[in-house]
């Protein structure tokens, strides 16, 4: 259930850091997926740096500071 929950949870911060990192962007399923991955990225940042993230409204919150700092790499890269 874990997962799937997180898969939720990623889709949800995808939107939003499409949303809020406005630019050339990937489409919305470009990113959604890059929330899914971001929601991991978000939870590994957050542990590295010894922060929790408290109930549902914590998740999604760091779930979208990681899919903003990935679409923010990508699109570094993608400009390169």
């Amino acid at each position: 259930m874990g997962l799937i929950w997180t898969i939720c949870i990623g889709v949800l911060a995808g939107f939003l850091a499409g949303q809020i990192m406005k630019g050339s962007g990937f489409g919305l399923v470009g990113d959604l997926i890059v929330g899914i991955l971001g929601a991991w990225v978000g939870s590994w940042i957050f542990g590295v740096l010894g922060v929790s993230a408290g109930g549902t409204a914590g998740w999604v919150v760091m779930s979208v500071v990681g899919a903003c700092l990935l679409l923010y790499v990508i699109r570094l890269i993608k400009k390169a």
